[in-house]
């Protein structure tokens, strides 16, 4: 079968079940629409939290910037998973047990503020539109390859998708649409790392596939050449580091992990998922599965990276331009991958230079690509090709549309029903608020699609930096701190999203010079820094105002105590 036929076929069916599912499960009240009505089963819940968690970062982007990076990515892989170990031992069961299903509810009802409902609200929505920014950017890239249509019609496209199941189904539609797509995802993400193992080196699994020897094309003996060090050894050749050397400094390397760490312990798109099942019980059950759910597709990153990088450089450098292969020419008119300035050699013949720093008949490749166009690099099945496809979809739209809620809960629930209407909105009315907050967000993260601060994977680190350096001490610290009071959880989170907002705008868009970085830490890795900052701004002003009322240090020694959890409340 002709291969975009098939991914038609395959595509279009993925969305037929997705808005099927959002029909079947649309949400009849609040919450529905804010938590699935809390009663989603732990295995399934699992499934949904892995499919939001693993965004268009995780499938597209990480493992081409594995590929790229080489060790250095390995920070994203300890922070990421690393954080969601942290968020579902330290924080979730204690937040499940307070029983507020949004971050800003939590705080707000935690420091007895309004003021710091507000700050954390607005910390939330400015989070999720960063976060959200990467994935509409994924869902543009999956499109304009595969629907053949430029990265801006693919953000619109996938803007109209998540309209109909977010707006229309609230979390329950989601939750249960999430865990279509992550079966969709993991296949597509597993399979042909399945095939690239055996191909290369004889192994089954990419994991053990990464360290193996490789096998000889032509008659598939065992060279005794192990992988790495082949492709150590092409890198080198063409001027760049060794793949399993790193460039960044240790510093930067441990900030920017503790960031990823930190920042996913505060994302709010993570944290509801605890209260979408019935009891606390079930929540830390529903964590188990999802770290199994990730830890599939994590685990296999690497290999991928290693297979994506080996491959990119045997099929393209030191070929002549007029003769490069098909899936060169079909990436290439998505302006994701050409050559810059080509010039004919003394043979009157194009000759592709990879080397580090080249500005004639080099590749320049944007690093999204790499997984998506991987299968097609190693002439798979067109039917695999599709699956990628589909599965690169369901990744993206996936977080997007748990993003897209959060935005939308924390503007009708958090600000118009507990700041402005003070608790006296309709069920009804609160409702239809959250579904025009979650249609203007939409709206906006499509612009943002279209014009992006980034690639996917560094506008993702951006959002967990900023999540770092506001959520995370104020959430730790209302938890484990009964003298933490309103003052120094505003204080804190106004200094830490302050500090790393600044730093990263300026270091990024106004001067990008890296020798002006404080100490040598990246953006990426500033919300850290900023975290630190929270920290001390929220102690110092806390110990200089008065403690918090005795009522609310009841509340905290109550939700320690692991035993006699109620139930997700609707407030």
């Amino acid at each position: 079968m002709d291969l975009q036929l098939m991914i038609y076929l395959f595509v279009g069916g993925t969305f037929a079940i997705y808005i099927g599912i959002a029909i079947w499960a649309k949400a009849g009240s609040t919450k529905d629409f804010y938590v699935a009505g809390g009663g989603v089963p732990p295995v399934m819940n699992g499934m949904a939290t892995a499919a939001d968690w693993m965004s268009a970062a995780s499938f597209i982007s990480m493992a081409g910037l594995i590929a790229f990076l080489g060790y250095d990515g390995s920070m994203y892989l300890m922070g990421w998973t690393g954080g969601y170990v942290l968020l579902a031992m330290l924080l979730a069961p204690y937040l499940r047990k307070f029983g507020k299903f949004t971050v800003p509810d939590f705080v707000g009802d935690r420091y007895y503020s309004d003021t710091a409902r507000i700050v954390a609200a607005i910390c939330t929505i400015f989070i999720s539109f960063t976060y959200v920014a990467g994935q509409m950017r994924g869902v543009g890239i999956v499109f304009s390859r595969f629907l053949q249509v430029d990265v801006n019609s693919g953000v619109i496209i996938g803007m109209v998708i998540v309209f109909i199941y977010a707006v229309l189904g609230g979390m329950k539609g989601i939750t249960y649409t999430q865990v279509a797509q992550y079966v969709v995802l993991i296949t597509a993400y597993l399979v042909p790392a399945i095939f690239l193992s055996i191909m290369t080196t004889g192994h089954f699994f990419p994991q053990t596939g990464m360290g193996a020897t490789v096998l000889d094309p032509v008659t598939g003996a065992d060279t005794g050449v192990y992988l790495l060090d082949r492709l150590d050894g092409m890198l080198t050749e063409l001027g760049f580091v060794a793949y399993t050397d790193g460039t960044k400094s240790t510093l930067d390397l441990f900030f920017i992990t503790v960031a990823l760490m930190a920042g996913t312990a505060g994302l709010p798109h993570v944290i509801v998922r605890f209260f979408t099942v019935p009891r606390v019980h079930d929540a830390r059950i529903s964590a188990g599965w999802a770290l199994f759910f990730i830890a599939l597709l994590y685990t296999t990153a690497p290999a991928v990276g290693v297979f994506a990088r080996t491959n990119i450089i045997e099929t393209v450098h030191g070929q002549d331009y007029a003769e490069m292969p098909q899936w060169f020419k079909t990436w290439e008119q998505t302006g994701l991958i050409g050559v810059s300035n080509p010039t004919p050699n003394a043979e009157g013949k194009i000759i592709l230079d990879m080397s580090r720093g080249a500005t004639e008949n080099s590749v320049r490749v944007d690093r999204d690509i790499m997984v998506l166009a991987n299968p097609e690099m190693s002439q798979l099945p067109n039917w695999v090709i599709a699956l990628v496809a589909a599965g690169g979809m369901a990744a993206a739209l996936s977080t997007a549309a748990g993003l897209l809620l959060v935005i939308s809960t924390s503007i009708a629930h958090d600000v118009l029903g507990k700041v402005v209407m003070k608790g006296k909105m309709s069920d009804k009315g609160e409702l239809l608020a959250a579904r025009i907050a979650a249609a203007v967000a939409i709206c906006v993260a499509g612009l943002l699609g279209i014009y992006p601060p980034g690639f996917v994977a560094q506008v993702v680190a951006f959002a967990f930096g900023l999540a770092c350096a506001s959520f995370f001490p104020v959430i730790i610290m209302g938890v484990f701190s009964k003298r933490m009071n309103k003052e120094g959880a505003i204080a804190g989170m106004t200094v830490g999203l302050s500090f790393t907002f600044v730093y990263i705008v300026y270091t990024r868009f106004i001067n990008t010079d890296p020798s002006i970085w404080w100490f040598g830490i990246s953006p990426e890795g500033i919300g850290t820094l900023g975290m630190i900052f929270n920290f001390i701004a929220a102690y110092v002003v806390s110990r200089m105002t008065s403690p918090p009322p005795a009522h609310i240090q009841d509340l905290i020694e109550d939700i320690r105590v692991p035993k006699g959890a109620g139930a997700a409340t609707h407030h």
